[in-house]
């Protein structure tokens, strides 16, 4: 796609139930069109579940815990 970092990361969250952790799964990615409107999202798999989430990537010291707050 680009060699630029992208804009967003795309995750599938699947939940567990009630009082555990959502597990995320890193699909793909996202970046900006020139122009300013939309996005180009590259996906390496597609979610089972259909929820599909875009997220701004985390700095590299926090790239293990990416996505785990927001569920």
């Amino acid at each position: 796609m680009s060699t630029q970092k992208p804009a967003l990361i795309a995750y599938t969250v699947k939940s567990r139930g009630k009082g555990q952790t959502a597990i995320w799964n890193k699909v793909g990615a996202a970046w900006p069109h020139s122009g300013g409107n939309g996005f180009s999202i590259e996906l390496e798999s597609f979610p089972v579940n259909g929820r599909l989430v875009l997220i701004e990537p985390k700095a590299e010291s926090e790239a293990g815990t990416a996505g785990e707050a927001a569920a």
